[in-house]
């Protein structure tokens, strides 16, 4: 069974599609909240010429879903899937930004069970890299039940080095986590 890196996935909290070209104004709209991006190691993505690139990036992924509020159909965030750092039986999830409105909320967790779920039909393990220093997004991944690895991972990003640890979901940990409950 071939994996559909970019499924229609949805619940009565959010809805996940495909990324297209035409939803760069709406995401931007989203993304030019320099709060959102004031602790991730690309404090700068806010700008529009460096949004421009990290959404081009997302389209040429093939991985990238636009969420969106299922209510009112407003764009609210994305998420993506990638392989291009993930080991054998793995994948990645990660690039997540939400609105401000949602954080705090059921939005990241709804969005994580849904994307998890999905990826676990057809991998034995998803794993999150994140900046060893973004510990808003640790908080929040370690809150639906991620376990941090021993794994590291180093990247450059724009003049410096940054670390990203990494967490993993298996089957056994989606199961019995908060997820599950959701």
């Amino acid at each position: 069974m071939i994996f559909d890196s970019q499924p229609r996935l949805s619940d009565d909290v959010i809805a996940l599609r495909p990324l297209a070209s035409d939803d760069f104004d709406a995401l931007y709209a989203v993304a030019s909240d320099p709060l959102i991006w004031a602790v991730h190691p690309a404090h700068d993505r806010w700008q529009l010429p460096v949004f421009r690139a990290f959404f081009d990036q997302a389209l040429a992924s093939g991985g990238a879903l636009v969420a969106c509020d299922p209510a009112v159909g407003r764009v609210i965030g994305s998420s993506r899937y990638d392989r291009s750092r993930a080991g054998k039986g793995e994948v990645e999830i990660g690039w997540t930004f939400l609105a401000r409105d949602r954080w705090g909320g059921r939005a990241n967790a709804a969005m994580k069970r849904l994307m998890i779920g999905h990826a676990l039909g057809h991998f034995d393990r998803v794993i999150f890299l994140i900046g060893e220093d973004n510990i808003r997004s640790r908080r929040a991944i370690e809150k639906i039940g991620a376990r941090l690895t021993d794994r590291i991972d180093e990247m450059v990003m724009g003049d410096a080095i940054v670390r990203h640890v990494i967490y993993s979901i298996d089957p056994a940990d989606f199961a019995s986590g908060p997820l599950s409950r959701n």
